[in-house]
Order: structure tokens, then sequence, then C-alpha cells
């Protein structure tokens, strides 16, 4: 992996640890998904890989570090595959081209149907009983909703800024060794 990258994932990683603890000071982290937002930013901005890497690292080390989300219920371990579901589908998609408003409903739906499986399949693993199959599509989106909207409304010009800073930095850096 190449330096960018690796420093890009550690960035995300360490934002996805920390927006959520500011969120929480005022109540708003189930309201606003704030996991969420560096996760689609590593997919969308680095690729499938690291999207993969940064969603399924962040639940993990922010549980370790902070307790949220906690491993008991096994929330930590539903939202390492939803997230890193959406990592993964969003840098996939953008890889192929595909328009970043869709690429975020397909990772967004993706990752809510590999968490409807797995909490499905997960949780009577742990004596809890099985939440349906489509809970994540029902209660846990419409908790989610202000979340959902403020992604598809935000990150995409985040995106999109954030790509032209690094065209420009780039070019910059060219500038300097040329």
């Amino acid at each position: 992996m190449a330096t960018r990258k690796l420093t890009g994932c550690s960035l995300f990683v360490a934002l996805g640890i920390l927006l959520p603890m500011l969120f929480h000071l005022f109540g708003l982290g189930k309201i606003f998904l704030p996991m969420h937002i560096p996760v689609f930013l590593a997919g969308l901005l680095l690729g499938s890989r690291e999207g993969l890497l940064v969603g399924t690292l962040t639940p993990l080390l922010s549980s370790l570090l902070t307790g949220m989300p906690p491993m008991m219920p096994p929330i930590a371990q539903l939202m390492i595959f939803e997230l890193g579901t959406y990592g993964y589908v969003s840098g996939k998609t953008r890889e192929k081209g595909m328009n970043i408003y869709i690429s975020m409903v397909l990772a967004m739906t993706a990752g809510r149907i590999v968490a409807g499986i797995v909490g499905w399949g997960l949780l009577p693993l742990f004596g809890l009983p099985r939440f349906p199959l489509f809970f994540p599509f029902t209660t846990s989106l419409v908790a989610g909703l202000p979340g959902v909207i403020m992604q598809i409304l935000v990150l995409p010009p985040l995106t999109f800024a954030l790509e032209r800073a690094t065209i420009y930095i780039q070019g910059r850096e060219h500038e300097k060794v040329g």
C-alpha cells in the first residue's frame, strides 16, 4: 500500500474514532452516524481495499479504545461488517466510474443488507434474540435517517473538494521539483 493511502487510512480511522466521541457529547451519535463519514470518504477517495480496511478497523479500534460501539450486545461486530461493506462498495463503484450519489446509495444498501444478514445470524450465537432480517432497513434506517440524508448531501461535494485539493497540492509539488 502506498504511503499516501496508508496515511489516508490512518487519518480516516482516527477521524472515525474521534467524530463519534464529539457527536455523542451532544447526544447526536445515533442520529447522524458520524463513524460512517470517514469510512465513506476512505472508500470514495482512496479505493475499495482502503475503504474496506477503514470500515473494518474503525469500529473495532473505537470499541477497544472508547467502548463505543459496545462489544456486548454485539453492536461493534455488526458495524465491522456494515462499515466494511460501505467502504468497499463505495470504493469499488467509484473505481468503476459510477456516479458518486449512486455509489453511496448502493454502498448504504449493501451495508444494510450485510448488517441484516449478520445480525440475523450472529445475535443468536450470543444468546440474544435474532432480529428481523430487514431491521437495518426499518427501525435502524428511521433512527439514522438524518445521518443518511446528511451523508448524501455533504459527502459528495466534500469528496469533490478533497479531490480537487489533492490535485492542486500534487501540482504544486511538481512545480517545486521542476
